[in-house]
């Protein structure tokens, strides 16, 4: 089965702010792995061909932090 990666730049200030990105991505249905980084503000998402990035981009809304940027597969996406 094909996956996708999808990377989103996202605003967190704390470990609070990213234990929540984590939390939200580890109950959506089709998520293979995620890697969510304090550090370099990232949230990189290794995803089913099913699970498509606009669901996955509103998931981490979700959380209240700011979605800077977004990628799937690669290509620039909005967000």
């Amino acid at each position: 089965m094909a996956t996708h990666n999808y990377k989103f730049n996202v605003t967190m200030t704390c470990g609070g702010c990213s234990g929540a990105v984590e939390r939200v991505l580890k109950r959506l249905d089709g998520v293979k792995s995620y890697d969510v980084s304090l550090d370099t503000q990232t949230a990189n998402v290794v995803a089913d061909e099913k699970l498509g990035y606009d669901t996955v981009l509103g998931t981490i809304k979700k959380t209240g932090k700011k979605v800077n940027s977004g990628e799937a597969d690669g290509v620039q996406q909005s967000v």
